[in-house]
């Protein structure tokens, strides 16, 4: 688990839209809360050692400021806040990290969000309008009141929302959008699986970096299927990985500390560089070249296409 959690007081929590409240995290020990720029995420330590990852709303230097939905589906993270958490509770939080980093430099940027997935983009699009940049937001939501719908409304014509419930209500067709875009955007999507599925195959063509994703959930089922050996370079020791372990698992099992948060492929705590081998790549943080170079992986979730993979530890 990571070792850069710092205490800090739960001193706000304020209603944003259906089931999605804002909380704001102040840290105790009077150091500011550090961010990474626009798209950075944090990691929450609740109740029972829980760990979650939430990305910012706010980027502020007095607090991390994050949005959650009440998941009906929660695995415990949701369900803690919304129900049990209480202003004045002393949580942990910090490591902060951004594997989705705006371009400001973007001649045109497109964003699309659906769900608790806004959450990354407000930021960004509060950066950009401070710059007098060019973007445009479309943003999906099932039904009922819309999260930061008032913070949103602000921009205008640049933000569109496809509300399902709500009159003249029209799909969002990311395909258009796509096609549709100025030449030369950059664009961002972030929500439901579903969405950043037709998202990607839609941005397939793209140069590297003009396309962008956020995982709220792994991207691939975890590699466990085990068979491989690991070698550990700088501490010279190997181990077999047995069928139902990952690597991240082996190495806490031999006592091998090794930083790890989400467990899911999707904060990055847990990436290290592969020296010999070939991974067996289940995240979803690395780019597609990122991938095929084979130089860095995400021992949480990913495995091995070798029998032999050199870890550089």
């Amino acid at each position: 688990m990571s070792d850069t959690l710092r205490d800090v007081r739960l001193t706000a929590i304020r209603y944003a839209g259906q089931r999605v409240n804002v909380y704001e995290l102040t840290p105790l020990d009077g150091r500011p809360a550090e961010h990474l720029g626009p798209g950075t995420h944090v990691d929450v330590e609740l109740a029972d050692g829980l760990l979650r990852q939430y990305s910012l709303a706010e980027l502020r230097d007095d607090a991390w400021v994050v949005a959650v939905q009440h998941e009906r589906a929660s695995r415990g993270g949701s369900s803690h806040l919304h129900e049990r958490a209480r202003v004045g509770d002393r949580l942990r939080a910090g490591a902060p990290r951004n594997h989705f980093p705006l371009d400001e430099g973007a001649g045109h940027s497109v964003f699309i969000a659906g769900g608790i997935g806004i959450t990354p983009m407000l930021p960004m699009i509060e950066r950009l309008a401070a710059r007098g940049a060019s973007w445009e937001l479309h943003y999906a939501w099932r039904a009922g009141s819309v999260p930061f719908e008032r913070v949103l409304r602000r921009h205008g014509a640049r933000v569109t929302l496809a509300v399902r419930d709500a009159p003249g209500y029209r799909r969002l067709e990311i395909e258009q959008l796509v096609a549709d875009a100025p030449a030369g955007s950059t664009f961002y999507c972030c929500g439901p699986e579903p969405m950043l599925a037709s998202f990607q195959a839609a941005t397939q063509g793209l140069s590297e970096g003009r396309a962008r994703v956020e995982h709220f959930a792994a991207a691939a089922p975890i590699a466990a299927e085990g068979g491989f050996v690991v070698a550990l370079a700088k501490l010279g020791r190997e181990f077999a990985i047995t069928p139902g372990q990952t690597i991240l698992e082996a190495l806490l099992d031999h006592g091998i500390d090794a930083p790890h948060s989400c467990q899911q492929g999707i904060c990055g705590a847990c990436e290290t560089r592969v020296l010999e081998g070939v991974p067996d790549h289940r995240d979803g943080i690395l780019t597609p070249r990122e991938r095929d170079s084979n130089t860095t992986m995400m021992i949480c979730c990913s495995g091995s296409l070798t029998p032999r993979l050199v870890l550089d530890r």
